[in-house]
């Protein structure tokens, strides 16, 4: 298989005489078909290898399809070739079109041609493949994997295009140079696009220092990411602001351990909390995967969720919790997320919703992947090993009255024989908070914190969000505003009913609950960090909640709930999936099932015991990682609607 070079646009223009260079053309790389499977091909080859020896695999103005192999010099055979080259067969960039040709390099002494032949049949191709020998040493050698070869020796590493069906992303993402970004300039036909371009992960290999390396991973669109613009889920923001200049903190932190950034992804309008399908007005909410397809997939960090549960060449996301916007989604969709420890990471070049409260996290399916993300993007996490003994519960189920609840206390159950505890304390919190509350604190955790939520996300994020916005916007469009959603917008003539006096007010009343719960409920602890473990429930598990339906207008977030507890103390709070249950669909009017979830709380600071305890869990069997699909244990996901009588 050979594909026209870039250059052919050049020699087209010239043959219809147009002048070339009056044109600056820029060549921005190629979209191509290989194996039947999409590929685009950046403008700029990876690296380059020498032209002697490649014979049958060069000809001008064309690309062929090859693969780079690296072999121990000791054990260069046409046996090793193919074991080799079977492994390459689990990668989903790599097909067998890319055996056209075969470029071999050696490690070890004695590098150089090896008694190869020129052509043979290798195992899944459906040609003759040339061999051609490279020779290389350490540091030079050429990353195993698909690549496409020019007459000129030039190696391009191709990306494979998949769609985004699940509307999940709001920009494709291509890498450049310095860890910089641009936008992807392919396609795929059809409705379902844009296409997310993914390297293979052949390419990269993990080491002490890129513990990430080749981790395709999605960001939440709050996160700058240098070059490229930042959307907040707002459209005007999306066209008024150029692109950033820098990469946020945590998505940094993220490229330096090894991360490959593969988009920017969906998030409900300045990360306030809204509902499918009509608070959605500039950009169309992702659709959930699990059950019948048509699922609220819950907010504000939408898109990192509904990815994760989607895309199986999707291995992680960035999101943002504020009151629940990891959380909410890793729920619905069953899979791990954290809320982590408040301030464990600056978040210097990601939008504001409150600072008190704002954390950056993850939604991913594999707790392996979460933890070594963790540990990069948290620099000072402590890793204990030695586990709570103590288990407390928060309006978790006591009796096995419905699936759900079932599955609930199985793990409740499975985990205090894990951490070998005393059987666990229901906590009462009302009555907690009247027997050692501040003497000067109101009579119930209701009444103190009412209003705080609502009153520090509104007054905040108009003071640092949209005043500066709404400024500038009018300075250069004739004193006129942006359009924003019904969401924020309710939320921040909310906040401006209220003096600005209240705005330290709520900081108060959050650091009077803080500082009680620390020392009177989760208090650390020197050998396990925390001195117990705090589980419930979210009233989320396993309930339907359609995208479709008609609900009222959206209302200031105010009151308290079990949900609230990490936002106001600044404790950890992690999403595990711990099973599913039944539902009747009105969609597909079939019994289909909806993820159950457990969320684990620990003392301030403790998301390292968490991280490592959730693996633990992971590697005894206690929890699963979920698939993605219409299901946690995967399956084909349902995108027609069920339609009653045909």
């Amino acid at each position: 298989m050979q594909l026209p070079f870039f250059s052919s646009t050049v020699s087209l223009l010239v043959s219809l005489g147009l002048h070339v260079s009056a044109l600056s053309l820029t060549p921005t790389g190629a979209t191509v078909m290989v194996g039947d499977l999409p590929y685009f091909i950046p403008a700029m080859p990876y690296t380059t290898t020498p032209a002697q020896g490649l014979g049958q695999l060069q000809n001008i103005n064309v690309l062929s399809p090859v693969t780079v192999v690296t072999v121990a010099a000791g054990n260069a055979s046409i046996e090793s070739l193919g074991s080799i080259l079977g492994e390459f067969a689990k990668d989903d960039v790599w097909n067998p079109a890319f055996l056209k040709g075969v470029l071999v390099q050696y490690t070890g002494s004695g590098y150089g041609p090896k008694n190869f032949p020129t052509t043979t049949s290798l195992s899944g191709s459906n040609e003759s493949s040339i061999i051609v020998s490279i020779g290389c040493n350490g540091s030079s050698t050429i990353p195993n994997g698909p690549y496409f070869l020019s007459s000129i020796g030039a190696l391009y590493q191709p990306y494979r295009l998949y769609s985004d069906f699940a509307g999940a992303f709001t920009q494709p993402l291509i890498s450049g140079p310095n860890d910089t970004f641009a936008a992807l300039p392919a396609a795929l036909p059809g409705i379902e696009s844009p296409a997310i371009a993914v390297p293979s992960r052949l390419y990269y290999t993990k080491t002490a220092s890129k513990p990430l390396a080749g981790v395709r991973t999605g960001i939440k669109d709050i996160y700058d990411i240098a070059g490229v613009k930042t959307s907040n889920g707002n459209r005007a923001w999306y066209g008024f602001y150029p692109p950033a200049t820098a990469n946020s903190l945590p998505v940094q932190r993220l490229l330096d351990a090894g991360a490959v950034l593969v988009g920017k992804m969906k998030t409900s309008q300045f990360a306030n909390g809204e509902m499918p399908t009509a608070d959605w007005v500039d950009y169309h909410s992702p659709f959930n995967p699990r059950g019948d397809g048509y699922q609220d997939p819950s907010s504000s960090s939408s898109g990192p969720g509904a990815g994760a549960a989607t895309y199986p060449w999707l291995d992680l996301t960035l999101g943002s919790d504020t009151g629940g916007s990891i959380r909410g989604p890793s729920q619905v969709q069953g899979l791990f997320g954290n809320r982590p420890t408040h301030g464990l990471v600056e978040l210097t070049g990601v939008m504001p919703l409150a600072p008190e409260l704002d954390t950056a996290g993850f939604l991913c399916r594999d707790p392996t992947i979460w933890k070594a993300a963790g540990i990069a993007l948290y620099p000072n996490l402590t890793l204990y090993t030695t586990y709570p003994r103590t288990i407390q519960t928060l309006g978790f189920p006591t009796t096995p009255t419905t699936e759900a609840s079932r599955f609930a206390l199985s793990f409740l159950a499975k985990l205090q024989s894990f951490l070998h505890a005393q059987p666990p304390t229901a906590l009462n919190l009302t009555t907690a908070w009247a027997s050692s509350k501040p003497a000067s604190a109101p009579p119930s955790i209701p009444t103190l914190l009412n209003l705080t939520y609502a009153i520090l996300i509104s007054k905040q994020q108009t003071r640092l969000v949209r005043d500066p916005f709404f400024a500038a916007y009018a300075t250069v469009h004739d004193n006129r505003k942006p359009y924003i959603d019904p969401s924020p917008l309710t939320r921040w003539t909310f906040g401006d009913t209220f003096p600005p006096s209240t705005l330290q007010e709520a900081q108060t009343n959050k650091t009077i609950f803080m500082d009680w719960f620390n020392t009177q409920i989760l208090k650390p602890h020197n050998q396990t960090c925390s001195e117990s473990l705090l589980l419930y429930t979210s009233t989320a598990n396993a309930s339907s909640s359609y995208r479709d339906l008609y609900k009222g207008p959206p209302s200031v977030p105010t009151g308290f709930s079990t949900g609230r507890i990490s936002v106001f103390a600044e404790v950890p709070d992690v999403v595990v999936p711990v099973g599913e249950a039944g539902y009747e669909s009105k969609v597909t009017r079939h019994r289909e099932v909806l993820p159950v979830t457990v969320d684990l709380m620990a003392a301030k600071g403790c998301d390292g015991m968490l991280f490592n305890l959730i693996e633990d869990l992971t590697a005894a069997g206690i929890l699963k990682v979920p698939l993605t699909g219409q299901t946690i244990a995967g399956g084909e996901i349902l995108l027609k609607r069920g339609m009653v009588g045909l």
